[in-house]
């Protein structure tokens, strides 16, 4: 099979190194791809329509948000190149926070009230009506980057000024604040089949502690410890069946990556949001766990059939993100990048080749990704990666995955 891959990041270097270990796999193709993806890819230009025809390729595989947002996956398969991406009206699901409220309320998925706005004198009457903690969001794509969690009303009108000053944030969503841990659930969905990958929890927050602003993602831990067997049930029942149910409802060609992220609340688990495409940084560390081949499976989604088809995983794994100075408002580029260990799991997002050296070109530069058969060794394993890269200024967490390894530690003594 040839492969388009479309992104540049560290999502798509995951995807590019998983995808190469296929057997089906004849070559694989990146646009407009990196210095790292080209290791497993060979990097082509922009037109991916152009290009997909010109070379027949037999399968595209759309990593970022903003080409399924503009439509790319709409033109592929008029033109009768299978895609593995929702079409343009599905992606709304993500590239409109307001549809994707909509569509929960009406399909009956439990989520968190909410009301929509377009100006600051309706946002700030609206959000009388909200008691306690709020939540300000974007209503438009913003890169992890166009959500505000407020403890009450004054800190959200604050944040309702930045939003709506945002191109992102022509209107703005307002949620009621809900508590409980977040767990993102990744699953390749045909339109009528969701076979979930393993589990993951992201730490947004820049700084250990939970400390810090809100980030496109500084670490992730899979599976995630707060989705039991129970709770994975109650998700499938409440939330995946009627999701499907409602995508076909409204006629809504969905053929790739879905993305539910949950909030696990004391009266069970809600929907947070939809993402339309891979996660990132979760991918880095789902995408390690898995045992069955990728490629088949993006395949199969792309044509709109997954029955026979099952995900197969094990172990566990902790990715730590290694980010520039002045993430995320101003991030420092340019950087040298020194202990870069050819052998282990790491997966560059802002990263360029210079002769025989590597430099920062991102805000997020890498994630080092630990495996192991316990949260605790692939912890162990994770850091021991990430604290022998050094760059200039690099921030690093160092408490991704900690309190699931406490806790699982706490429990083993006590029996």
């Amino acid at each position: 099979m040839k492969v388009l891959l479309i992104g540049s990041g560290g999502r798509e270097h995951a995807l590019a190194w998983s995808i190469a270990k296929s057997p089906k796999l004849e070559k694989l193709y990146a646009s407009p791809g990196s210095d790292a993806i080209a290791k497993h890819a060979e990097i082509v230009g922009k037109d991916a329509l152009k290009f997909s025809k010109e070379n027949s390729v037999d399968l595209v595989v759309i990593g970022p948000e903003a080409p399924l947002a503009s439509g790319l996956g709409n033109a592929l398969r008029e033109a009768g190149i299978p895609v593995f991406g929702p079409n343009k009206e599905a992606a709304q699901l993500e590239s409109s926070k307001s549809f994707s409220k909509e569509f929960m309320v009406r399909h009956g998925i439990p989520t968190a009230r909410s009301k929509t706005v377009s100006s600051l004198e309706e946002g700030r009457a609206a959000l009388k009506d909200f008691k306690g903690g709020i939540v300000v969001k974007a209503d438009g794509l913003a890169a992890g980057k166009g959500v505000f969690v407020c403890p009450n009303a004054e800190d959200a009108a604050r944040a309702l000024e930045i939003v709506l000053s945002m191109e992102a944030g022509k209107s703005v969503v307002l949620e009621e604040r809900l508590e409980g841990p977040e767990v993102s659930l990744l699953g390749l969905c045909d339109g009528k089949i969701f076979l979930n990958l393993p589990t993951s929890s992201d730490h947004k927050r820049l700084l250990t502690g939970d400390e810090g602003p809100n980030t496109g993602g500084m670490g992730v831990i899979a599976p995630a410890p707060a989705m039991d067997a129970e709770t994975l049930k109650r998700v499938k029942t409440e939330i995946i069946t009627p999701t499907l149910s409602g995508l076909t409802k409204d006629g809504l060609d969905y053929r790739g990556l879905l993305y539910i992220g949950l909030m696990i609340t004391p009266e069970g688990p809600k929907v947070l949001e939809y993402n339309c495409r891979f996660g990132d940084p979760e991918t880095q560390a789902i995408l390690p766990l898995l045992q069955s081949d990728l490629l088949d499976l993006l395949l199969a989604t792309a044509n709109g059939d997954l029955s026979g088809k099952d995900i197969r995983s094990s172990g566990c794994a902790i990715s730590v993100v290694l980010a520039s100075q002045g993430y995320p408002s101003n991030p420092l580029t340019g950087r040298l990048i020194k202990g870069l260990d050819p052998k282990a799991l790491i997966f560059h997002a802002g990263t360029c080749k210079d002769g025989d050296f590597w430099l920062t070109t991102g805000g997020r530069v890498l994630a080092a990704t630990g495996v192991g058969k316990t949260h605790a060794e692939a912890r162990e394993n994770a850091y021991a990666i990430a604290e022998k890269i050094t760059f200039e200024g690099s921030q690093m967490r160092r408490d991704i995955g900690a309190s699931a390894v406490s806790a699982a530690s706490a429990m083993s003594h006590n029996q």
